[in-house]
């Protein structure tokens, strides 16, 4: 295993702009691109390598196939059909999981024993999807779960607030979609609780929902004006490869597989957890208050659904 090696599948709108918010940031060795158009992958390792005169570090950075995944550290799944205007996640995904299964073959066929990060969407589906075609450790598959959502949601406060969103320590739980929630009991202020906050200074609770609402509803408004989002998650995606290459014990709100954590089995769904470089650490466990918990239930109830109805029949084939 090389270290400081990822393998990018997928050379959209996401992959690339998580490909170039890592040329300028620095702390990879390689970046191998991996996507179906074979002449655009070549351009997009040619425009790329083009900036490595300004880069903060020396990166190799080149168009390849999937043996090169055999020893690579992580494998990034950026591929699939994109989200179109007025279509939710779980529309895509039946047709992205027949375009999963292939792509985890292909990666496993390697020998790859390194850690995979999905992020295409539906995402807590397609991270399932990769779990059981590759066979890896459930802590070696890890789907991106609330991250972007986390992010905007603390974007979002910290505008409320007037603060620095590096203050707001706040977290999206559940579906990586419409069903998502904040358990605002456990959201603070640097220390102190959002909830205190808003009491303290007589704003309206109910502008927390609203704020919650703007995260949900954020995706589908860039959809619609300018087709797709990707800057974003692009950033995101950059953060958690860091976390696992350095081996920061950081806690993401990353796609996770839950094996009787907030009473709910054999599902990944987006919940805060430790990150490191051997994947997910350890899943923390927050103390949800009962609407908390039937929201994280009802997120589950409809991804195992949706994986029941489509998914678990296409894997079966």
């Amino acid at each position: 295993m090389k270290k400081g090696k990822i393998v990018l599948v997928g050379t959209g709108f996401v992959g690339m702009s998580m490909a170039y918010s890592m040329l300028n940031r620095g702390g990879i060795n390689e970046i191998i691109l991996i996507d179906v158009d074979k002449e655009k992958t070549k351009g997009e390792e040619m425009d790329l390598s083009h900036g490595l005169p300004y880069a903060p570090q020396k990166m190799i950075i080149k168009a390849g196939d999937y043996q090169e995944c055999k020893d690579a550290e992580i494998v990034v799944i950026t591929a699939g059909v994109a989200q179109k205007p007025g279509q939710t996640r779980l529309e895509l995904a039946e047709i992205n999981t027949k375009i999963m299964k292939q792509i985890t073959q292909d990666i496993m066929n390697s020998g790859f024993n390194g850690i995979i990060i999905v992020a295409s969407n539906p995402v807590d589906l397609m991270t399932y999807v990769v779990s059981k075609v590759s066979r890896l450790p459930k802590n070696k598959v890890i789907g991106s779960g609330t991250v972007l959502d986390t992010a905007r949601l603390r974007y979002l406060m910290a505008d409320y607030l007037n603060v620095s969103s590096k203050n707001v320590h706040a977290y999206i739980m559940g579906e990586h979609g419409d069903s998502s929630f904040v358990p605002w009991n456990h959201a603070y202020l640097g220390c102190k609780k959002i909830i205190d906050i808003m009491e303290d200074n007589n704003l309206s609770i109910d502008n927390l929902r609203k704020i919650h609402e703007g995260v949900v509803n954020s995706a589908y408004e860039i959809i619609e004006k300018k087709k797709a989002t990707y800057y974003g998650i692009g950033m995101a995606l950059n953060r958690l490869v860091r976390a696992i290459l350095d081996n920061e014990n950081s806690i993401l709100t990353i796609s996770t597989y839950l094996n009787g954590e907030y009473n709910q089995k054999d599902i990944f769904i987006g919940v805060p957890a430790i990150i490191n470089s051997e994947g997910v650490r350890e899943i923390l466990k927050l103390d949800l208050n009962q609407e908390e918990q039937e929201k994280l239930n009802h997120s589950c109830d409809l991804i195992r659904k949706m994986r029941i109805n489509s998914i678990d029949k296409i894997l079966e084939e």
